[in-house]
């Protein structure tokens, strides 16, 4: 199935999220936890000598020089070189009746460090990530001992310096694994896979498949797709395939697929969202005209007679989910909405007077703000046609001034009022977006960003 929605994180993307994974590993392996070390070797001619190291903890552990790169149909890869650490701690020697102990400073050396990191999704569509491999070579270390018996301390120094290399190397993978699972894999989990609009729609961002890693970036097909809070039921129609453009100044980019669009439109029209009642307490002031029979008298002079100075309602509705095609530079979107006009009698009962057809181009002005995507619409030239009457024939071209200045000043207004609230992109926790760009391509809208992680 083709996603309704797609993320791309180009190599910006991954170069920002690498700096602040790096930045975060180089306190946690400075908090090492090393276990002592101890054993014996023999000296030829000369007999066993007893060795004890302990006390032994990290000063510092640097990562001068690093990178990540997605690797295609495996994941990601982070490579680091030139690395070093320095240690501290205590020794303890015994040879037959002589006894030393004291301190050493340690200093390892070109520690190269190369983690593979697996992508994949859960049954829920979440997003999983889990370390695949990982490999830490130390090419240098040096000892400095405190205490008088250099000689004894050039052997002591030959027997645990493989053992320290091993230690070291094993500690510091087992570091990265557990911060895999322990902080990154919760923190790739904060990304919704269902996001709640309001009491009738929300938003499936679940995954469709694993992540795929390019040469170039990593992309996230998602369902993008609007489904009912009440009764949850197939979509019937299909999305069209993405064809993303090589765009990679932003650190992402989002495609919201026409699809994506359309099962909102879908989605709000089978819940009976998109019907607008008019009334006349709902004009505004400043506006000289009231809706009633003795305005609308000046277009069907039969209104008056059967109805004298009678409030009316017009009941706005869409008898088919409006749907929007994207194309290269702008959405194009042809509403159909039928307008029921009513006399308000007396008793509060309706009693029907027409019922008018509008067609119009509608366009769309889209942005992002605060994580979300937000548009207003403008209305074009309208075409109403009668039909039905219940006060018999008039010249419906002569409603066409009033039906504009309802839909500009009233109708508009509160549907762009509600656009501006948006919908939310799919973004995990902590995440803000700036230097936003929208552009329109075939079947779907491209929104570029980059992206700051801004802690609480």
């Amino acid at each position: 199935t083709d996603p309704g929605f797609v993320v791309r994180i180009t190599q910006a993307g991954l170069d920002y999220a690498h700096q602040l994974g790096i930045e975060f590993l180089e306190k946690e392996l400075a908090q090492l936890k090393l276990q002592d070390i101890s054993g014996d070797f023999r000296i030829r001619h000369v007999g066993k000598v007893r060795y004890e190291i302990s006390r032994l903890e990290l000063r510092s552990f640097h990562l001068p020089y690093s990178r990540i790169s997605p690797v295609p149909n495996v994941g990601l890869q982070v490579s680091i070189s030139n690395a070093f650490a320095e240690v501290d701690g205590n020794w303890r020697v015994k040879l037959y009746f002589i006894r030393d102990h004291g301190s050493f400073d340690l200093k390892v050396e070109n520690v190269y460090i190369k983690i593979s990191l697996k992508l994949g999704s859960d049954s829920s569509g979440k997003p999983t990530i889990d370390t695949s491999d990982c490999n830490t070579r130390i090419s240098r270390v040096w000892v400095h001992f405190s205490g008088k018996l250099a000689w004894l301390y050039n052997l002591f120094y030959g027997a645990i310096e493989a053992r320290f290399r091993k230690l070291l190397e094993n500690k510091v993978c087992e570091s990265v694994a557990s911060n895999v699972r322990q902080q990154l894999q919760p923190y790739a989990r904060t990304l919704p896979v269902t996001a709640r609009i309001d009491a009738m729609a929300g938003i499936d961002y679940s995954l469709v498949a694993p992540p795929t890693a390019t040469a170039q970036s990593l992309d996230v097909d998602l369902k993008g797709e609007f489904f009912s809070m009440a009764h949850r039921s197939a979509i019937p129609f299909l999305p069209l395939p993405l064809a993303f453009p090589p765009d990679h100044d932003r650190m992402v980019y989002f495609g919201a697929s026409s699809y994506f669009f359309n099962t909102a439109a879908f989605t709000y029209h089978r819940a009976g969202a998109l019907v607008f009642e008019l009334t006349d307490s709902m004009i505004p002031k400043s506006m000289d005209f009231h809706l009633n029979t003795s305005t609308f008298s000046a277009f069907i002079p039969q209104l008056e007679k059967k109805y004298p100075e009678t409030p009316m309602k017009l009941m706005l509705s869409t008898p088919t989910a409006p749907f929007l095609s994207i194309g290269p530079g702008a959405f194009s979107l042809r509403p159909v909405v039928d307008i029921q006009a009513y006399a308000i009698l007396p008793n509060s009962s309706l009693a029907p007077l027409f019922l008018l057809s509008l067609v119009s181009n509608v366009s769309a002005v889209i942005n992002v703000k605060s994580g979300h995507i937000v548009g207003s619409l403008d209305v074009g030239r309208m075409k109403l046609s009668l039909k039905q009457s219940d006060v018999g024939t008039f010249q419906v071209r002569m409603l066409q001034s009033i039906m504009n200045i309802f839909a500009s000043n009233i109708l508009l207004p509160r549907l762009n009022a509600r656009l501006d609230e948006g919908f939310p992109l799919p973004l995990p926790d902590k995440i803000q977006l700036s230097n936003i760009l929208v552009r329109f391509h075939q079947n779907f809208l491209l929104l570029g960003a980059d992206v700051r992680y801004q802690p609480r």
